[in-house]
């Protein structure tokens, strides 16, 4: 499925050229923990970085858990290799408002090649046809420099300040807003 696809099951794979990407399963967690274990990934996520390889796949079965009306979570692999190099997932999805957010995040060895872009913009395609999808949000912490990069490329607009909005470790961390419309998308 590509952008523009109107397939509406979130089991189907994504492809882009140099990208496949497909529901994460607890199996993906030895290769996704590169990320989740590792603090510089996880230092403007929502939560702190994974102790091992296990609390990795706790997270992904707690994906799992919550259900594609809600929460979608898919590993990011290379079509060449089938390596695992990220992933990326839409969450707090509000069907009857046409809303939800995305996020992505890519294994160290991977960053800095285009992937984040490239497949952040296969699941908002997605978001947009096969979900229906009015609007699509992007949280991101202000210090974030490179992941607020993706946003802007992909086409998000700033929309302001959220003050205290997510505590990690018992602190408080703001994030920007930040949003993408479907005619934005689409025209």
């Amino acid at each position: 499925m590509s952008k523009g696809a109107s397939g509406r099951d979130p089991g189907r794979a994504l492809e882009t050229p140099r990208l496949r990407l497909r529901r994460w399963t607890e199996q993906d967690a030895g290769a996704l923990h590169a990320a989740f274990g590792d603090a510089e990934s996880m230092r403007f996520w929502d939560s702190a970085p994974a102790r091992d390889v296990a609390e990795t796949a706790e997270r992904i079965r707690g994906s799992l858990a919550v259900g594609a009306d809600w929460h979608a979570g898919f590993a990011v692999l290379l079509r060449e290799t089938q390596d695992i190099v990220g992933m990326v997932n839409y969450h707090d999805r509000r069907a009857q408002q046409g809303r939800l957010a995305v996020g992505w995040m890519i294994v160290p060895d991977w960053r800095g090649k285009g992937l984040a872009r490239e497949a952040a913009s296969a699941l908002i395609g997605y978001c947009f046809t096969a979900l229906s999808a009015h609007r699509i949000e992007a949280r991101i912490a202000p210090a974030n420099a490179v992941s607020l990069r993706v946003a802007a490329r992909l086409g998000f607009q700033r929309e302001g300040l959220m003050r205290g909005w997510i505590v990690v470790d018992g602190m408080p961390r703001d994030m920007l807003m930040l949003a993408l419309l479907r005619d934005d998308w689409m025209g």
